[in-house]
């Protein structure tokens, strides 16, 4: 389970692919959801304050990349509520360029644990920043589009908007 530091503060964004979650603290943005995915907190105990500068620089940078304006995000990301596997993996998911996919097996490689592709799996549907962190550019060792916790209608228009497919 995923830890979320009780200071954080959230709002929601109406992204194209559906309305999102955000979370951060005054440090770094610690999650960002689509309503519904696996996986998506209680966020109910949370301050709702949209004017929040890290939440508003999400919002705006999730605006230019949906608008092709952009395509890395700049904005300080809080991953210490995760496993340090997790957090190697999501660390991995970073490298993977705009525009590209990988597969389980190649983010298992890269960081350095070529046998834990399932594990690599599992940390990878656990990501707390979707498209910050962008774990739908990764697909099976065939090809196959496997798997998106925001679900796979949305993995397939996040690589579209991408070029990526």
């Amino acid at each position: 389970m995923y830890r979320l530091t009780p200071q954080a503060v959230t709002c929601s964004y109406p992204s194209p692919l559906g309305l999102m979650a955000l979370l951060a603290t005054d440090a770094a943005l610690l999650g960002a959801w689509f309503e519904g995915q696996q996986h998506f907190p209680v966020l109910d105990t949370f301050q709702k304050r949209p004017s929040h500068v890290l939440l508003e620089l999400a919002r705006s940078q999730l605006n230019d990349y949906f608008s092709k304006r952009r395509t890395a995000f700049t904005l300080p990301l809080d991953l210490a509520g995760g496993t340090p596997f997790q957090q190697s993996v999501w660390q991995g998911l970073r490298a993977i360029p705009t525009g590209t996919t990988s597969t389980y097996g190649e983010i298992a490689q890269a960081i350095g644990n070529p046998a834990a592709v399932r594990a690599v799996g599992g940390a990878i549907g656990r990501n707390p920043l979707s498209i910050f962190i962008p774990c739908h550019r990764v697909i099976g060792s065939n090809g196959q589009l496997a798997g998106y916790a925001g679900g796979l209608p949305r993995k397939i228009a996040l690589l579209q908007l991408e070029s990526a497919i």
